[in-house]
């Protein structure tokens, strides 16, 4: 182990309230915590606590009675391991908390007791950081490097809120966004992706602080990562600055206010600190990241800080009074000047300040589903990617802060807006609602839900294999309850001559087992259309759209039931729904069409058939009984499901005797026809398997 560094004795500024003291209540907090816990990572927060320090007294515009404050810079713990160094820090501020509604509760946001009950059952002072458990927690920081692609979320919607919203006597909008980071974040990949993308817009508002420990939990960096940081960034036309010393207050404030004089790119501040600060036997090592210590070593520590070692979660009165004088002394005043500059927007711009309103609950603008279009019967019909195209843009052109775009594949995916005056999101054209995300889909994801965190409503675009590459991001939208829209198209073995590696097989049960995410696979134009109104009403659930390349015919909706019944996950689609089936084929997206040629060629037969138009397994099982029992009668087992995708989980609707028309292997190249031949999926296929279920039934 490396020398100790001084110790903080001699560096300490003063007496009672002394900048030292702060920083030492935040790392014995810390230490505290986790080892009451047994559990926990100690390490980053002893290193970083003079950052820490030093962006909430001297830089953040942040005021603790108000933490919601539209305009307020966002804090963001990227290395989200290190949790109590933001719990200490939301303590110490006296953050108030606020519930769902932006309401106070009359609590503090982290209580003395909150931060005692560190990483248990129901706390909220949880492992990792986590967005509406916890006043304060601007974002879930869970997998590494996802805080780093949601802040570039968060800089890119500054920016365009600022765009469309600003005035030349009133700046609604001009908060930055800081973030901690660390080497797990440099190594991850969606970090250089969104950093990528980030210098190539030029966000000035946008600042990465790097924990340069050169320790992780297998050793010291150099096993793995000897690359020059800085240099990279540099590349991605990033400005960077070093901090030698992570306890050198003056130097790291030197750094911020560089940072802040920045208007033409992002800045990266490599700040060199020691983990586990003050750990005798740990500090500098693989073992204080997150391995476990003992009462001895907190002593130790305690001792080297010059700080009581008998007292447990000590918070010096002077502590808690000066750094909360210093945070609420800044963001209350320019909090209160702000409202008060609001107040007068409101009365020279109130459409603009209702948009805002409107956007900060969640809600949509008045009359914004107004020119969703309904499509007439075609027996030819149009792919669901271009019918969900036509609704995006007839919804977008209502909702001023609908903006997304695609991974470089708005063409195909047909995502991109086409109205007048949409268009693209640049760094010479902050106003733009097309985003051209290039081929970072991972990134993409990240930065999608920083968007919506940050009040737009964003929606993400790519094929549906590459949904893996974001699998991250849209499972933490579910985590958080954010309102994404996430459209995936070329969603079966449809894309033809483009072979297996572009044929989604397990995606769709993949995204299905994702707790929270409504995944809905339309089957023509005017389920697209529905399935956009849902997504759309959300507030607290992101939505997959699963839309196909080819054409899927426009269902006739005066001999079919009305596609309103995708509100419902499920509806029965054709025959009688009072009376009972002699077999029922069950169908999603482009393979609905396909069971209602089996269906005309059984009722032809005599047979009593039913099709159901299941497009969102997530919806249908919110009905109730009653209704799910009339669209899938429990005494009729005689069942067959048709989908171009694995049949992981249909045995849920067809039971385990009945019949799946699905895919068991990956696909090939083909032109469809071919595919749709060698792999089953054609009328005589389903009709013959009906059947079967049919006489199964009888014996």
């Amino acid at each position: 182990m490396s020398a100790l560094p001084k110790t903080p004795s001699e560096t300490r500024t003063g007496e009672n309230g002394s900048p030292q003291l702060v920083i030492d209540t935040i790392r014995t907090l810390s230490m505290d915590a986790v080892l009451k816990a047994h559990s926990g990572h100690v390490g980053a927060p002893l290193g970083l606590a003079p950052v820490a320090y030093s962006l909430w007294t001297q830089f953040l515009r942040y005021d603790p009675t108000a933490p919601d404050w539209p305009n307020r810079d966002r804090f963001v713990l990227s290395v989200g391991h290190g949790s109590m160094l933001l719990y200490s820090v939301l303590h110490l501020a006296g953050v108030e908390e606020i519930d769902a509604d932006g309401r106070k509760t009359g609590k503090p946001a982290v209580s003395l007791d909150d931060i005692k009950q560190f990483r248990q059952l129901s706390s909220k002072t949880p492992g990792h950081p986590e967005y509406r458990m916890t006043t304060g927690v601007e974002t879930t920081t869970g997998p590494l490097g996802q805080g780093c692609g949601n802040s570039v979320g968060m800089a890119l919607a500054e920016r365009w809120l600022a765009a469309r919203y600003n005035k030349p006597e009133a700046k609604v909008f001009d908060h930055d966004v800081i973030v901690l980071c660390g080497d797990g974040d440099m190594m991850e990949g969606v970090s250089s992706e969104a950093a990528s993308i980030a210098g190539h817009l030029k966000l000035s508002n946008l600042c990465w602080i790097y924990d340069n420990n050169k320790v992780s939990i297998e050793g010291f960096t150099s096993l793995a990562f000897s690359e020059d940081v800085a240099e990279r960034f540099r590349g991605y036309g990033w400005k960077t600055l070093h901090v030698a010393d992570g306890n050198d207050l003056a130097a790291i404030e030197k750094a911020v206010a560089e940072f802040r004089q920045t208007d033409d790119r992002p800045t990266l501040i490599v700040v060199d600190t020691v983990i586990g600060y003050g750990l005798q036997k740990q500090q500098g090592t693989a073992s204080a990241h997150g391995e476990a210590f003992d009462a001895d070593d907190v002593k130790g520590a305690k001792r080297f800080y010059g700080w009581p070692e008998d007292k447990d979660f000590l918070v010096p009165d002077a502590a808690a009074k000066s750094f909360r004088a210093a945070v609420e002394g800044r963001g209350r005043p320019a909090r209160e000047e702000w409202e008060a500059a609001f107040a007068r927007y409101r009365a020279a711009y109130p459409e603009l300040a209702a948009e805002i309103d409107a956007m900060r609950s969640g809600k949509l603008v008045a009359g914004w589903d107004g020119s969703i279009p309904s499509f007439e019967p075609d027996a030819k019909g149009l792919a669901t990617r271009d019918s969900g195209g036509k609704v995006l843009n007839a919804i977008a052109e209502k909702v001023p802060y609908l903006i997304g775009g695609s991974a470089d594949l708005a063409p195909s995916n047909k995502t991109k807006l086409g109205f007048e005056g949409a268009g693209s999101f640049e760094s010479d054209n902050y106003a733009g609602r097309n985003l051209h995300f290039g081929i970072r889909e991972h990134a993409m994801g990240s930065i999608a839900n920083g968007m919506a965190l940050t009040y737009v409503r964003p929606y993400a675009s790519t094929f549906l294999v590459f949904s893996d590459y974001m699998r991250a991001p849209v499972r933490l939208s579910a985590i958080m309850e954010i309102p994404v829209v996430w459209v995936f198209t070329h969603d079966s073995i449809g894309v033809g001559e483009d072979g297996p590696t572009h044929q989604p097989i397990e995606h769709l049960a993949s995204l299905r087992a994702i707790p929270g995410l409504n995944t809905i696979r339309p089957c023509d134009a005017n389920e697209t259309a529905e399935a956009w109104r849902i997504a759309m009403e959300q507030t607290h659930e992101p939505t997959a759209l699963i839309l196909s390349r080819q054409p899927l015919p426009t269902l006739d909706r005066t001999k079919y039931a009305p596609a309103s019944g995708l509100k419902r996950g499920g509806y029965v689609l054709a025959g009688d729904p009072g009376e009972t089936p002699d077999v029922i084929l069950i169908g999603t997206g482009s393979e609905v069409s396909l069971c209602l040629a089996a269906y005309e060629k059984l009722v032809a037969e005599g047979v009593k058939a039913r099709v159901v138009s299941l497009p969102s397994w997530e919806l249908y099982e919110k009905q109730d009984d009653s209704y799910r029992d009339s669209v899938l009668p429990p005494d009729v087992m005689a069942r067959v499901v048709v989908e171009q995708a694995g049949s992981m989980g249909w045995d849920r609707y067809v039971g385990a005797k009945g019949a799946k028309v699905t895919m068991s292997t990956f696909g090939a190249s083909a032109p469809l026809a071919k595919l749709q031949e060698k792999f089953g999926f054609t009328p005589d296929a389903v009709v013959a398997k009906a059947r079967e279920q049919i006489e199964a039934r009888k014996s």
